[in-house]
């Protein structure tokens, strides 16, 4: 939500643990500022290391209705009155993985007022969905979900954050005689300061996985007062793990991160940092160097109130784009539309923008150019304006080779929208085809029109179809399940990556590349995305029929290469590292 003025970020260096500047450390940032553009496409020559590839088909439909099937979720993310005041209007989070290594991704949903929900994946039921089962655990008032493998023992564990600020760490313990999986609250040593988004990923390719947080500033000073501004807790933080302890680091002593992201924004085979800043705050980055964290400004254009950031190769050209969500109506010429936006975009407009300022007040879409310059193409290409914009994800819903888009949106509050019936701005989510060109298409008719208040969002294949479903955690109302029936002559692949020898088992922050007669397809393997939300560590590719793909390879997160055998069209596979 954006209705507040807020002072800029103080940006450290973040070779620093404070904002003295040494002129050892100065030096070292000048010399790498001066290095890098020479050398930052010249790596050394990758290591090839070998693999095991075990595969097994997958079975798509023999039916279709060409549409995606709602239903909806044992899981309503509400307070306990019904009112939505202030940041609660921000929702909570969710999470895919397979908690308990049946094969079968269960869903994890956050909560305001009441506890969260674990949706255990029982299999296909009698119409084909998942059949779940139900299970609350933890505490209230939850924000960001990952999975993701802490203590490197083959079961995913649940980490997550609060409207107080605190790191909540639930460990998997496996499953007891029954077959019930338990799940211990422990600490992750060194991890103290406050943190509302977050991203997982090995930053400084040692095998393990790092941290990245970022604070979500107004809603903390709303929630603990004054004593949250005299605390220095606030700002981006990266936690190197260093046998499991982390070590933090402050790159930024103030955010408003409704979205922290990870990925090789200059093609040099290291993971940068980038914040999505709600208001009138402009979003961060930092490239990750070898004389440490340097600060830059990459992007063209960024959103006035950034909500999610996701990354997809939406040309099939090796250069994957960026996308960030804010709020622009996607119906101005509607006079109800204009009635209802009136008091919100008052309220907003006259925020004061310095000269310069790179910032929009509409979705971004940046594309990559040869030089490693991003520049704004969503209003050309049909994204610019989806509503109040939340979560944003790039997928192949219809099986042809090119990611299409999903948006979900709305707002609720009790004070900004007094106008509105049930304080609520209602707004339809918005699904885009890429017609393959990277250019979008409205898709109405794929069913995924919801009017719920939608708020963290993935897509998974959560019933072993090959195809991608979605899964939306809204405001004041179910959760809802989409089944994906689109009827499609397309095939799927999946990837799950094993590194059975380092911390990373998952391989998060990984790459699978396949070079096809219709480009070049790429997908990372991460744990964190768009807003609040995490995804299981698998890819998924979609061929459009006909597509002959002519080398498939990973690329580790440590910069080594593996050439993998072509894939069976319609299969799963999983690619395990041997050392």
């Amino acid at each position: 939500m954006a209705t507040l003025t807020l002072r800029r970020p103080s940006i450290m260096l973040a070779s620093m643990n404070d904002n003295r500047r040494t002129p050892i450390a100065l030096l070292l940032l000048i010399l790498a500022a001066l290095l890098l553009p020479l050398g930052a496409h010249a790596q050394s020559p990758a290591a090839t290391v070998p693999v095991t590839v075990a595969s097994r088909p997958l079975v798509r439909p023999a039916s279709c209705s060409n549409t995606f099937i709602a239903s909806d979720l044992d899981h309503t993310t509400t307070t306990r009155d019904g009112l939505i005041q202030m940041f609660e209007a921000n929702g909570a989070g969710l999470a895919a993985g397979d908690l308990d290594n049946d094969g079968d991704l269960d869903l994890v949903l956050g909560n305001l007022d009441a506890p969260n929900t674990i949706l255990w994946n029982e299999g296909r039921d009698g119409a084909g969905a998942p059949a779940w089962r139900t299970e609350r655990f933890g505490d209230e008032n939850s924000r960001a979900i990952t999975l993701v493998d802490i203590d490197a023992d083959g079961a995913l564990d649940i980490v997550l954050t609060r409207n107080t600020g605190a790191l909540a760490y639930w460990r998997n313990l496996g499953a007891d005689a029954a077959g019930k999986v338990a799940f211990k609250r422990t600490i992750l040593s060194g991890i103290g300061k406050p943190a509302y988004s977050m991203a997982w990923g090995d930053v400084d390719q040692d095998g393990d996985l790092d941290l990245v947080t970022a604070t979500y500033d107004a809603g903390m000073l709303t929630d603990r007062g004054n004593e949250y501004l005299l605390s220095n807790n606030g700002g981006v933080f990266v936690y190197t793990n260093q046998a499991g302890r982390y070590r933090a680091q402050q790159l930024a002593n103030e955010a408003q991160g409704l979205a922290t992201f990870l990925f090789d924004t200059d093609r040099d085979g290291r993971l940068d940092i980038v914040v999505g800043n709600d208001f009138n705050v402009p979003d961060m980055a930092w490239r990750n160097t070898p004389a440490g964290w340097q600060w830059e400004r990459p992007f063209a254009a960024t959103p006035h109130s950034t909500m999610s950031i996701d990354v997809g190769d939406i040309h099939n050209d090796g250069r994957p784009e960026l996308m960030a969500t804010d709020m622009k109506p996607y119906a101005p010429e509607d006079p109800t539309v204009a009635m209802e936006w009136a008091p919100l975009m008052a309220g907003m407009l006259p925020m004061v923008m310095e000269p310069g300022d790179i910032q929009m007040m509409e979705n971004v879409l940046l594309v990559r150019d040869d030089s490693d310059t991003y520049y704004n193409v969503s209003e050309g290409v049909g994204v610019d304006a989806t509503g109040w914009s939340w979560s944003a994800r790039f997928g192949d819903l219809d099986l042809d080779g090119a990611l299409d888009l999903y948006v979900v949106n709305g707002f609720i509050e009790e004070r900004l929208l007094g106008h509105l019936p049930n304080h609520e701005l209602v707004e339809a989510n918005q699904a885009f085809r890429n017609d393959g060109t990277g250019e979008f298409d409205e898709m109405p008719a794929w069913g995924l029109g919801s009017t719920r208040s939608g708020r963290s969002m993935l897509m998974a294949d959560m019933d072993n179809d090959g195809d991608l479903d979605i899964v939306v955690n809204n405001v004041r109302a179910a959760a809802q399940y989409f089944e994906n029936d689109l009827c499609t002559e397309g095939s799927a692949l999946l990837f799950a990556l094993e590194m059975p020898n380092v911390p990373n088992r998952n391989a998060i922050g990984a790459q699978v590349v396949l070079k096809t007669s219709a480009g070049t397809m790429t997908r990372d393997v991460r744990v964190s995305s768009a807003y609040l939300t995490a995804e299981p560590p698998l890819v998924h590719f979609g061929l459009a029929p006909g597509t002959e793909v002519r080398s498939a390879s990973v690329h580790w997160p440590d910069g080594a290469r593996s050439t993998l055998p072509i894939p069976t069209p319609n299969s799963f596979n999983t690619i395990t590292r041997e050392e």
